[in-house]
């Protein structure tokens, strides 16, 4: 049996919401190990004036917990 932790991450990127989501991923992977898989828990993003300059992605990262 496996036990899993889950936690809680706010990322953002210029580019796209899968940007900031793989950029959260790598930044997280850093100090959790054995990541087993991400949930998109929200999205959104920043505009100035007309334009979207930000992409902000709300996340949740299971890991393996040996």
């Amino acid at each position: 049996m496996a036990v899993m932790k889950v936690i809680e991450v706010l990322a953002n990127s210029e580019k796209s919401w899968e940007e900031a989501t793989r950029k959260a991923v790598k930044h997280a992977a850093k100090s959790v190990k054995n990541i087993k898989s991400v949930f998109v828990q929200s999205q959104s993003a920043v505009v100035n004036g007309n334009d979207v300059t930000e992409f902000r992605v709300n996340l949740k990262i299971t890991f393996e917990v040996n």
